[in-house]
């Protein structure tokens, strides 16, 4: 199995001390598995190697392999092993080494993970995480770096979440586990080793809340997983050039938080959406339209989306021009503030819609 980008054995994790979010998700692996015997984790290295990332590292050690432990190098397995744990009443929790690796998997979560509750008319539940390490930033290549989240969170039958702190990390893991739907767990893995000051708690918003990270009045940044850091730099350039951006991390993919964003761009009259995906039929076309029809009257101007680019995701050499970044964010806004010439402002130099 490949271990490719393992990094440092797992730092212990206290609460409100400076931690990592790959520390923050160890810490709530090891307390839902010592809060609920019914807890299992599996996937592949995930055990004695402590997973690629080292998120599971010292689990097994704590918990024993019947609780923690490695399974082949087959997705479509994992999870259908998973599917069949958790109607005999486990809580499994299962990862895929990287976002395209689960690929092999999509038929089993798509035709029955997702699916199962409403064909047992409700008597089936699956209380099972898929967690998958997902977006590039990492100098990893292809297969190893995909946005892979309108995926799933087009297929109905399942929660999609992503943090993008560590504090939000923990959070979200601990309700993804205790939730009794299937939860696709989309770990930012740019964001694996940003640090900061948290106390790891399972209170604070709920699982399907979107949460206001940067207050402001002028245009509103909609990001989640690993661009929130990149709308709040930008943002806080924005503020240099007299805009105040505010910053809302979806944290929910499906269901979305269409209140809070409806109350934010109600206020501000502009958006821009986020993220690193392709643009064309990706997340944020659906946040746009959305958008677009609960808050017409309300916009100043329209929804612009700054995303990655329609192309496979490209060598290490150029996903920095390929990811969104804080200029682009910015050109974005600015293009938003821009009040001559109406008919005109929307076209790109060649004279295509952007």
């Amino acid at each position: 199995m490949t271990t490719t980008a393992a990094s440092a054995p797992m730092e212990k994790v206290a609460s409100g001390r400076a931690v990592t979010m790959a520390g923050a998700l160890n810490a709530a692996l090891a307390d839902a598995l010592a809060a609920d015997q019914r807890v299992v984790v599996f996937g592949e290295d995930v055990g004695t190697l402590g997973g690629v990332f080292r998120v599971t590292d010292g689990l097994a050690a704590r918990f024993g392999e019947d609780r923690v432990f490695d399974t082949p190098l087959a997705e479509a397995g994992i999870v259908g092993t998973a599917i069949g744990m958790a109607m005999n009443g486990l809580r499994p929790v299962v990862e895929m080494q990287f976002d395209a690796f689960a690929y092999p998997a999509f038929e089993q979560v798509t035709s029955h993970l997702a699916k199962l509750h409403n064909r047992t008319r409700g008597a089936v539940s699956l209380p099972i995480v898929v967690r998958i390490p997902y977006g590039g930033g990492i100098g990893g290549v292809e297969h190893h770096c995909d946005s892979s989240e309108a995926y799933y969170a087009h297929t109905p039958g399942l929660r999609v979440v992503t943090p993008a702190s560590p504090a939000d990390a923990y959070r979200l893991l601990r309700q993804s586990i205790d939730c009794p739907d299937p939860v696709i767990f989309l770990e930012p893995k740019r964001r694996y080793w940003s640090k900061e000051t948290a106390e790891l708690t399972s209170t604070g918003p709920a699982i399907d809340q979107a949460t206001v990270v940067r207050p402001g009045t002028g245009v509103t940044l909609i990001s989640y997983g690993g661009t929130v850091a990149t709308a709040l730099e930008a943002a806080a350039a924005a503020a240099e050039e007299g805009w105040d951006a505010e910053v809302i991390d979806l944290r929910s993919l499906s269901p979305v938080d269409d209140r809070t964003l409806t109350a934010s761009v109600r206020r501000t009259g502009r958006a821009v959406v986020i993220h690193e995906a392709a643009g064309f039929c990706g997340y944020g076309a659906e946040i746009a339209a959305r958008l677009t029809e609960r808050c017409f009257h309300y916009l100043q101007a329209p929804i612009l989306r700054v995303t990655g680019f329609d192309i496979p995701y490209p060598a290490p050499a150029l996903e920095g021009h390929h990811l969104p970044s804080t200029d682009r964010i910015l050109d974005a806004i600015a293009r938003l503030q821009w009040d001559d010439e109406p008919d005109q402002r929307w076209l790109s130099p060649d004279g295509a819609h952007a």
